[in-house]
């Protein structure tokens, strides 16, 4: 697997539902157990794979179909396997909090197990991609 889009991110970004310079976006640390399903719409909608969440990503840009922001970090809830990051639109509840995308081939450390209460940095990509491209 690489990096995907949700397609319901996809669709949030088409009718408006979703801005990614106005949003509040985090990422939350996903376990292995989880697998890619593109039509997976809401947290909720992923079952019991969260290992940790992020605050609000920082200075997002938007250039050429590229979303970027700095950098973050998150605190790992329990020492298990992972793979993937997501990165979702935060509205205080799974159940209204919209995938965007799946991220497996970040810049470098998954997959990987944490320990429980480790800090874990999220770098993005740097090239061309940066968080992802639409």
């Amino acid at each position: 697997m690489t990096n995907q889009l949700f397609n319901p991110g996809r669709e949030g970004f088409l009718d408006g539902t979703i801005d990614w310079d106005t949003n509040d976006m985090r990422v939350m640390l996903v376990r292995s157990t989880y697998t890619f399903v593109a039509a997976n719409k809401f947290l909720v909608d992923l079952g019991s794979v969260d290992n940790g969440r992020s605050a609000a990503l920082g200075t997002k840009t938007v250039a050429d179909g590229v979303a970027g922001a700095t950098d973050t970090s998150l605190t790992a809830t329990a020492a298990v396997a992972c793979n993937a990051v997501i990165v979702f639109q935060h509205t205080g509840a799974d159940a209204t909090a919209r995938l965007i995308c799946y991220v497996d081939t970040p810049v470098s450390g998954l997959p990987f197990t944490p320990a429980a209460g480790q800090t874990v940095n999220i770098l993005f990509d740097t090239g061309a991609n940066k968080v992802f491209k639409l």
